[in-house]
């Protein structure tokens, strides 16, 4: 049983320099204040030069009210911690030079130590005597975690946005193929290009049961097929960030010269940026654990995958929507709330596949990841995130672009577009209220689909459109390429 805390420590001169420092702390131990107002501040006694496992290693006196700071050494924490109570110190801080683990130890053969105990890091110890000095006060103290993080407001904005352009783009392709409809000559052009995949309702069910399956196989066979999944986003990502940048490029008029190779003609501006993405993919997967700025291009990586999929994959009616995102919405709630009641240690497979089972470093590149803002004991011992899954901007944004298309198709100015939008945008404020009531990871589908489907329902039924709006537009019941 391990918390996280801050070392608050002041140095001696005018005005005094203060920096916090973490701590690894046993709450069963040590109860600490909750703020610095009730801190009691201690002169640090800077003794690593020994492990403190006998009283005869210190000068008699030299602990005396003071805050001590020894190394990690043979003797238990609790077997330090009673030596210098006895020597009289008030606040025991060991340093460790390996990573900070959980402060474990038989408590109940140490009933008379009340001593604060608290791990360090040891390069902490050392960055506090060349910042402050030689003379250093310091306190301890554990805040609660902050209900509320401006990472949210980051996640936020970059899941609303992704949805709305990624359902804007649907449109706009949509109003192409209804151009070359109208006019057969560009009919056979327009069809080389198109690249849309579109599911029916049976194609649907064999998509969600694919999910399950890899998911399952994921929590049984993750250290392996993690670097599968790694290996199909670099590839995936790749291809998506550069027909997210082809449709910038087509619109600025440079670099438009041509190369012919093995009878293609391809513009040199367009092998400039498929070597730049596939550039990016690679960076990103030899620095994928580098958390101090690898996420920013994981996170650019995932909204291009996430744009392209909505662009790409379309929804042919309400019908289908309803299908997917029911079935996905089952799927979430069943392996985030009903797992913990099958598997042997509690935990639901879908959280231990998103934190990686069994203490895996490798982490599944399937969220758009925000370091957490606010200052805490979190943000100081670790760099912790908030994450959002990719399937939770995907799967309503199937739905907003369905709604895109349907706006374009029946002239409807955008109405199903911009109310489903919103929607989303309210049921994702909706998923971070109940976040950080409950202080637990959710299924953002739980509060994203009934949003979505509800408000989408509402205006067709409202503009009593709900037969055609279910059923498809017949442009794409009708038309056949």
């Amino acid at each position: 049983a391990a918390d996280e805390g801050i070392l608050h420590a002041s140095g001696s001169g005018v005005p005094p320099v203060t920096k916090d420092y973490c701590i690894i702390y046993n709450s069963k131990w040590t109860s600490l204040p909750k703020s610095l107002d009730n801190a009691t501040f201690r002169t640090l006694e800077n003794l690593t030069s020994t492990v403190l496992c006998s009283s005869s290693e210190v000068p008699s006196g030299l602990m005396k009210d003071k805050a001590v700071v020894v190394m990690r050494g043979n003797c238990t924490f609790l077997e330090k911690a009673r030596i210098a109570q006895n020597l009289g110190a008030k606040m025991l801080l060991i340093a460790s030079k390996s990573r900070l683990s959980s402060i474990s130890d038989n408590k109940t053969d140490f009933e008379d130590v009340t001593l604060p105990v608290a791990l360090i890091r040891y390069n902490d110890i050392v960055d506090m005597q060349q910042t402050l000095g030689n003379e250093v006060n310091v306190t301890l103290y554990s805040p609660p975690l902050p209900q509320f993080d401006y990472s949210m407001v980051v996640i936020f904005l970059i899941a609303v946005s992704t949805v709305a352009l990624g359902g804007y783009w649907s449109g706009v392709a949509e109003l192409e193929n209804l151009k070359a409809i109208a006019s057969p000559g560009e009919r056979e052009t327009r069809r080389k290009k198109e690249e849309n995949v579109t599911f029916t309702p049976v194609t649907v069910i064999l998509f969600v049961a694919i999910c399950c399956v890899m998911l399952v196989l994921l929590y049984f066979f993750y250290k392996w097929l993690v670097y599968v999944i790694i290996s199909v986003f670099c590839l995936a990502s790749a291809m998506s960030l550069y027909n997210c940048l082809a449709a910038l490029v087509a619109e600025i008029p440079f670099g438009q010269c041509r190369i012919t190779c093995c009878n293609k003609t391809t513009e040199v501006r367009l092998i400039f940026l498929a070597v730049f993405c596939a550039a990016a993919a690679v960076v990103w997967a030899v620095f994928r654990n580098e958390d101090r700025w690898a996420w920013i291009l994981q996170d650019i990586l995932g909204v291009a995958f996430c744009l392209n999929f909505i662009k790409t994959l379309k929804m042919p009616n309400f019908k289908s929507c309803v299908i997917l995102l029911g079935l996905l919405l089952l799927y979430d709630v069943f392996f985030v709330f009903i797992t913990p009641f099958i598997t042997k240690n509690g935990a639901s497979i879908m959280v231990e596949v998103a934190a990686g089972p069994f203490g895996n470093s490798e982490k599944l590149p399937v969220v758009i990841r925000v370091p957490r803002l606010e200052h805490s004991a979190s943000t100081l011992c670790d760099l912790p995130f908030s994450l959002l899954g990719f399937g939770d901007i995907i799967v309503p944004g199937l739905l907003v672009a369905y709604c895109r298309r349907f706006d374009v198709q029946t002239s409807s100015s955008s109405i199903y577009y911009i109310s489903c939008t919103i929607a989303y945008a309210i049921g994702m404020v909706l998923t971070f209220v109940v976040l950080a009531l409950m202080k637990m990871g959710q299924p953002a589908l739980l509060y994203l689909v009934p949003c979505t489907l509800i408000t989408s329902s509402l205006v067709a039924w409202r503009r009593k459109e709900m037969k055609k709006f279910w059923k498809g537009s017949s442009y794409q019941v009708g038309w056949r390429p």
